[in-house]
């Protein structure tokens, strides 16, 4: 699919995107946004830039026009709200926002200066990306999903455990005051959610479809899950950088499935360029199949999970 070309003939501005977070040079968000644009076609250039914590508002107020949109990492998924014109359902339900798409100005809008007002539009991809990469591993559907860490990540894998039909949520956080807000969200949800800290009581007798950790890749947490329960059910940890964390490393130990946070990232990105391109995240792109795979071929390779020698053993643990 090419660029709009004008009434002439002559190709549509070069349309600027970007990532921004601190620290963000690790990002692999350009490699896949820039691999998707040229299959699709798009005149497009996505980079990555270093943004912390009060910098948001001047980045925001220096846009030119040939911006079209953002991905936002923390700690700028809450910073951005109150620059926002609207949300939809998902960032709204989870009070993040990792995408911003850039409308056009309407005729009689300005900001007092006498420049035309942009309306900015606030998107979660992340809820959305976790669920296609669960279904990608064929995990559709978990009635008892237990969850690890209360930080922002955590809400959005409350929503997606929401959407995969879960009617229990247990979680585990290192300070559980933290995850007060899960509560409250997981009554929104329609959810029965437990909180405790560590460590649990519960180790030996835990029931679970499902593990999702948000918590840092060097947090081993084995010993909440017994060895049995390790094999049998699918770990989703969030992170993939390196690869295997330390609890994956665990379950692939036991000889159970670990998927890496790379796919997540990989299928939210998908999402957000169905909104950057057509402004609506259900909308698949054009020739999607062929979009993904090649989104998916620029990622690094998978590593091979550790065996309990320290070796590397034959990939139990995806990574996507």
């Amino acid at each position: 699919m090419a660029d709009p070309t004008d009434a002439a003939g002559r190709a549509a501005p070069r349309r600027r995107l970007a990532v921004l977070g601190s620290p963000i040079a690790h990002s692999l968000s350009p490699a896949l946004h820039a691999a998707a644009y040229r299959v699709l076609g798009l005149n497009w250039e996505y980079t990555a830039v270093q943004i912390g914590e009060g910098e948001l508002d001047g980045f925001l107020d220096a846009l030119t026009p040939e911006w079209l949109g953002l991905s936002l990492t923390m700690p700028l998924k809450h910073e951005v709200q109150p620059r926002l014109d609207d949300l939809d359902r998902v960032a709204t339900l989870t009070g993040a926002v990792n995408t911003v798409r850039f409308g056009h100005a309407a005729a009689g809008e300005g900001d007092g200066t006498g420049a035309a007002r942009r309306p900015f539009s606030g998107y979660n991809t992340d809820v959305p990306g976790l669920v296609r990469a669960l279904a990608e591993a064929g995990m559709d559907r978990a009635a008892h999903v237990t969850l690890l860490g209360a930080g922002a990540t955590a809400a959005s894998a409350l929503a997606a455990a929401a959407e995969l039909g879960a009617e229990t949520v247990d979680i585990i956080a290192r300070t559980p005051s933290r995850a007060d807000p899960l509560l409250d969200l997981g009554r929104k949800l329609g959810l029965v959610v437990t909180v405790s800290g560590l460590p649990t009581m519960a180790a030996t007798d835990r029931v679970t479809d499902l593990v999702i950790s948000t918590m840092p890749g060097d947090a081993a947490l084995e010993h909440e899950f017994p060895a049995t329960l390790r094999a049998t059910t699918l770990l989703f940890d969030v992170g993939y950088a390196p690869w295997p964390t330390a609890l994956a490393h665990s379950w692939a130990v036991a000889g159970g499935s670990a998927l890496s946070g790379r796919t997540m990232l990989l299928h939210q990105a998908v999402v957000q360029i169905r909104i950057f391109l057509a402004n609506d995240p259900f909308l698949p792109l054009p020739g999607e199949d062929a979009v993904l795979e090649a989104m998916r071929a620029v990622l690094p390779a998978a590593t091979a999970p550790v065996d309990a020698a320290g070796g590397t053993a034959p990939g139990r643990a995806v990574e996507g």
